[in-house]
């Protein structure tokens, strides 16, 4: 088990990262000096559509961007568990094969899954998977404590210094639509509820995007969460 002051105290050390890209490389790579792990990936996550999106990949050999990892996490009952819960995860052997879809889109000699839900309160934005270890690593309840703390202290840093970068302010207008969206209302239900055009509404969303810095509704709808805008 990693006590919480190495953790702490490891963390810290995003603090030194001006920019938002560096960050999530040290947040693997703090991960990976902690624990006894092999590999890591760090996924993005919003409730829209409980959907997961692939960031960076990273292992002994360098980093990678995985944007092309897109996921239901319905289909992987592991790590809908894991953010429902706001805990760290493990299975292997035939547990694994229970809990994983054949589909999915990390690749690995070994039938193991980690999965580490990064939070803040309530709400889960993000995660790390983990698929290799250490030769005798003992993943066992002590340490996936360890790793649950890893996420959530994860969390509250990052959240604290994109606050100080601060988010801009959305509009009245624009702030109502991205509400509708993460209630799951449609285009069109929005349109005729607050009396505009869907191509307004749809103005307003990418307009929203933008300021949000996102890359689409789900990354969008995921940043307002994360930053306490919704709840």
């Amino acid at each position: 088990m990693v006590s919480h002051y190495t953790i702490q105290q490891s963390i810290q050390r995003l603090e030194s990262f001006s920019s938002h890209e560096e960050r999530l490389f040290k947040i693997l790579e703090i991960y990976m000096e902690l624990f006894p792990v092999l590999d890591s990936y760090l996924l993005r996550y919003s409730p829209l559509g409980y959907l997961a999106e692939g960031v960076i990949f990273l292992n002994s050999t360098g980093g990678v961007h995985i944007g092309e990892i897109r996921d239901d996490i319905r289909s992987f009952p592991i790590i809908f568990s894991a953010i429902s819960e706001k805990k760290a995860k493990y299975c292997t052997g035939l547990e694994y094969l229970k809990q994983m879809s054949s589909k999915y889109s990390i690749t690995s000699n070994f039938n193991s899954l980690l999965v580490v839900p990064i939070c803040r309160g309530r709400f889960v934005f993000g995660y790390i998977c983990t698929s290799e270890f250490e030769e005798n690593a003992i993943i066992d309840d002590q340490m996936l404590t360890s790793f649950t703390l890893y996420g959530k202290l994860v969390g509250e840093v990052i959240t604290s210094l994109n606050n100080e970068d601060s988010i801009q302010i959305l509009s009245r207008r624009e702030f109502e639509v991205m509400r509708k969206i993460a209630s799951g209302e449609s285009t069109k239900e929005m349109s005729v509820s607050m009396e505009i055009s869907e191509l307004t509404i749809n103005q307003y969303v990418k307009t929203a995007i933008k300021k949000l810095g996102a890359k689409n509704r789900s990354h969008a709808v995921g940043e307002l969460f994360r930053n306490g805008i919704i709840s």
